[in-house]
């Protein structure tokens, strides 16, 4: 079972797989765009899942935490 230490460092590493944000990191997508996939409904899976989890992070201002995770591990 993977630990909530090893999702956070996995997800301050996930980047958008497709599109115009292609290749980019999840918390580094503009708010917009996340804000417009809440709106328009989260893909289903894991990239949904983690989506979802950027919404939030963004949404109480704690980017920085998954940027210095990012940039730790």
């Amino acid at each position: 079972m993977i630990s909530d230490q090893q999702a956070l460092i996995a997800l301050a590493r996930a980047k958008m797989p497709f599109g115009k944000y292609e290749g980019r990191y999840l918390i580094d997508l503009p708010e917009y765009y996340v804000v417009w996939y809440k709106n328009k409904g989260f893909p289903k899976g894991k990239l949904g899942e983690q989506l979802a989890l950027i919404y939030e992070i963004k949404l109480n201002g704690l980017e920085i935490l998954l940027r210095n995770i990012r940039n730790k591990f």
